[in-house]
C-alpha cells in the first residue's frame, strides 16, 4: 500500500502542534540525557562497586572503569543540565563529576553492608557470588545509591532515571530522596514501593509487596501538592512481611516486627508485633469487606 502524498507530513504537523509544552523552554534540546547511556554508566559502576565478580575489571583495572564512568557521567550530567548555557552546564557538569567520584569509597562500603545483610537474612542465599549475581535487591540498590547520592548534589533529572532503569528492571521502586541505612535487605523483592520522604534506619530488612507510601497530601493555595515529609519513618532492626501497606508520616518503633498483608497508618513503639487480625469465617449479607 502507497501512503498518500503529503500524509506524513500533514501527521507530523498536527502532531508538533501538540507537543509537550515544557519543551518550548529547553534551549539545548540536542544535549538531553540518553537512556542507553545511562544504563552504561550504571553497569560501568557495578564494576567498580564489585570488580572481583567481573572479568571487565580484570582485563582493564578499576582505574580504566573509572575512567569510562567518568566519560559517560560527565557527559550525561552535562546533558542534564539542559536549563541552564552551555558554557555554564560544562564546567557544573565536571565539578559535580569529580564530587561525585569522592562519594565512590563510601558507596561501595554501605553495598557491601547490603550484600552481607542479605547473605545473613536469606537461608537460600549461600554466597557473595550469588547475592551479586542474582539478587535483584543488589541491583536496586547499586541504583538507588548511586541516585541518592546524586539527588543529594542537586543535579536534576539523573536520579530518577537511574532508579527508574532498576524499577524496570527488578520491580523493586525506590525513589531516589529517600533515606536508607546500611545493611538493608529486601528479600524477593517484586512489587516494593519506597516514596520520596521515607526514612529507614539499619539493618532493616523487607520482603516482597510492601509499600512504604503516603496518605494523603498537603495542598497549597493553588490546590497542588506541597512537597513535604509524607512517608513512613523506619527505624532500626524492623522486619516488615509481604505485601504489608505502611502509609503516611509515622514511626515504625526499632525492633519491630509488621506480619503479612496489614494496613497500617498509625505510628507503633519500638519493639511492637503486628499482625493481621483473625480471618472473618462468615460473612454478613455477602459482604466480604
Amino acid at each position: 500500500m502507497t501512503i498518500p502524498a503529503n500524509y506524513l507530513r500533514d501527521i507530523a504537523a498536527k502532531l508538533a502542534q501538540n507537543d509537550t509544552p515544557d519543551c518550548d523552554s529547553v534551549p539545548r534540546v540536542d544535549a538531553l540525557p540518553n537512556i542507553d547511556s545511562i544504563k552504561e554508566l550504571v553497569n560501568e559502576a557495578i564494576v567498580v562497586f564489585f570488580p572481583r565478580f567481573f572479568s571487565d575489571a580484570k582485563a582493564g583495572g578499576v582505574e580504566k572503569s573509572l575512567e569510562r564512568l567518568y566519560t559517560l557521567l560527565n557527559t550525561q550530567i552535562y546533558c542534564c543540565l539542559y536549563h541552564i548555557d552551555e558554557s555554564a552546564a560544562t564546567q557544573t557538569a565536571a565539578d559535580m563529576t569529580l564530587a561525585f567520584f569522592g562519594k565512590l569509597p563510601e558507596i561501595k562500603r554501605l553495598l557491601a553492608t547490603d550484600v552481607r545483610a542479605v547473605l545473613d537474612y536469606d537461608p537460600a542465599a549461600t554466597d557473595y557470588s550469588e547475592v551479586v549475581f542474582c539478587y535483584p535487591a543488589i541491583l536496586t540498590m547499586v541504583h538507588y545509591r548511586m541516585a541518592h547520592e546524586l539527588l543529594l548534589m542537586k543535579i536534576p533529572l539523573l536520579p530518577r532515571i537511574i532508579t527508574e532503569l532498576a524499577h524496570s528492571a527488578t520491580g523493586i521502586e525506590i525513589h531516589p530522596g529517600a533515606t536508607i541505612g546500611e545493611y538493608f535487605c529486601i528479600d524477593h523483592g517484586t512489587g516494593v514501593v519506597i516514596g520520596e520522604t521515607c526514612v529507614i534506619g539499619n539493618h532493616v530488612r523487607l520482603y516482597q509487596g510492601v509499600t512504604l507510601g503516603a496518605k494523603g497530601f498537603v495542598y497549597d493555595s493553588n490546590g497542588l501538592p506541597l512537597n513535604v515529609p509524607r512517608h513512613p519513618i523506619i527505624e532500626d532492626n524492623v522486619i516488615i512481611y509481604s505485601n504489608s501497606t505502611i502509609l503516611g508520616r509515622i514511626t515504625i518503633g526499632h525492633d519491630s516486627v509488621i506480619g503479612g498483608n496489614v494496613w497500617q497508618a498509625n505510628s507503633v513503639p519500638p519493639h511492637s508485633h503486628i499482625v493481621q487480625k483473625k480471618a472473618v469465617a462468615s460473612f454478613t449479607d455477602g459482604l466480604g469487606i
